[in-house]
């Protein structure tokens, strides 16, 4: 049962698995799922019922970014300060997921264009079929290629030179070259897609969970620190999962030879 209006999101056994719900259209965002999203993302710091996140593909395709008909055509005819809260909307969005607490999948296939490869872009894990088209098309429609954080955190994942060709020219990654690029952990089929993400995802539901959490807050965090600043901070963050009750049934299933089972605290 969904328990959300603006796209599909179902959780089970720890996991919540979203998808925007215009397969016909290869799956558009609008302003109302824009600002759902990032609501929901939000939110899900707090939530302890949802451990990880799929962000699935509906259709065969991810999606094609901002819906031309209901985002696009607008925005050509509002003012200035109404284009800035709507570009500071769309980046809320990325700073809610980055910020959420919890690991998210991307699990890609087809069209993954503009805000939609945006959206892949700030999961932690990228999973994608041999037909995914990555594409960061936003020169394409005359804006500029630094939407959303693409310019910050792209060059962090693929490069610096490999992310200013995809920014420049707006052109399609392929899915080899997004495995090859690292942007892409994994290359599945098309019918390995959903079963494959829901894997990783239940690999990471089953802990240590509180380390998951400081691990994606590290990984956000460094970006601007120095080697000295991350240090003492990954010092500050290992000695509080040192007090989890996840380190010590570590160490006593390593004693007994047997594999841990984390229960999160």
């Amino acid at each position: 049962m969904s328990e959300a209006t603006h796209f599909q999101c179902e959780v089970s056994d720890g996991i919540a698995r979203i998808v925007l719900d215009r397969p016909e259209r290869k799956n558009p965002l609008t302003f109302d799922s824009y600002a759902e999203l990032r609501d929901w993302f939000r939110d899900l710091h707090y939530r302890e019922d949802v451990k990880a996140v799929v962000f699935a593909s509906n259709g065969g395709n991810f999606s094609s970014g901002g819906d031309v008909h209901d985002i696009i055509g607008p925005l050509t005819r509002v003012t200035v300060k109404e284009l800035l809260a709507f570009t500071r909307m769309t980046g809320d969005l990325v700073k809610a997921m980055v910020n959420c607490g919890k690991p998210v999948i991307a699990a890609i296939d087809g069209i993954c264009a503009g805000a939609g490869a945006i959206i892949a872009m700030a999961s932690d894990l990228r999973i994608a079929t041999p037909e995914a088209k990555v594409a960061f098309l936003f020169t394409r429609v005359g804006l500029a290629g630094c939407d959303m954080g693409a310019c910050a955190i792209l060059p962090r994942i693929v490069g610096q030179g490999r992310a200013a060709e995809l920014l420049f020219t707006g052109r399609s990654m392929s899915a080899e070259e997004g495995q090859a690029w690292g942007f892409h952990n994994r290359l599945v089929s098309g019918a390995e897609l959903d079963g494959a993400a829901r894997e990783m995802a239940a690999q990471l539901v089953a802990g240590p969970n509180f380390a998951h959490m400081m691990t994606k807050t590290m990984l956000a965090q460094e970006w601007s620190m120095s080697i000295e600043q991350a240090i003492e901070a990954e010092a500050q963050a290992q000695a509080l999962c040192m007090q989890t009750g996840d380190f010590e049934r570590a160490y006593t299933a390593f004693v007994a030879k047997e594999r841990p089972v984390f229960d999160g605290d």
